[in-house]
């Protein structure tokens, strides 16, 4: 018998990149192959089957890639959160702390209206300062956060347990131990 091959099985693991100790989960290997890309995308939006959603918040920059598949299938709008200086027109900002620093992530003031319904989606969960960020842009818009849908969870890094005190609903296709 033919085993069925899971979202995990797309993803490549690099050993040692950014730097020494560090495992890298690249999804472009899932982007690129059409049936781990549909599997990935219809099963971010499983949970969510009956649900409606004004508006699909990516984060940068995988985040932009599923959020407009996203997007299309559940025929709402998208909104991209981009790093500082990315976006033209008036926006609004919010800093976060990274493992070495700090970075900010910015979104057009008008993207999101008060009340709207919103899932925001990426790629990875690790530690969830950006998704802590994104969230906190959505919600100063006015804007609810219904779900956080990720490919891949690092459980060992605390982003889901960060989100979860943050009373938000998050869904991942996949978790990996270590960094």
């Amino acid at each position: 018998m033919i085993q069925q091959k899971q979202v995990q099985d797309y993803i490549r693991a690099i050993v040692d990149f950014p730097h020494e100790g560090i495992i890298f989960r690249d999804v472009t290997t899932l982007f690129a192959d059409p049936r781990g890309f549909r599997m990935a995308v219809d099963q971010l939006l499983h949970p969510y089957a009956g649900l409606r959603f004004d508006k699909v918040v990516g984060l940068e920059a995988r985040g932009f890639i599923l959020g407009g598949a996203v997007a299309h299938q559940l025929s709402a709008g998208f909104v991209p959160i981009r790093k500082k200086g990315k976006l033209p027109g008036a926006v609004i900002s919010e800093a976060y702390t990274l493992e070495y620093g700090e970075a900010v992530v910015e979104i057009h003031d008008d993207a999101i209206l008060p009340g709207e319904r919103i899932l925001l989606v990426d790629d990875l969960l690790a530690t969830g300062g950006t998704a802590e960020a994104g969230i906190k842009l959505v919600e100063r818009l006015g804007g609810e956060i219904i779900g956080c849908a990720f490919i891949i969870d690092l459980p060992d890094l605390g982003g889901r347990a960060r989100l979860d005190a943050m009373g938000m609903d998050v869904h991942a296709l996949c978790a990996f131990e270590g960094l």
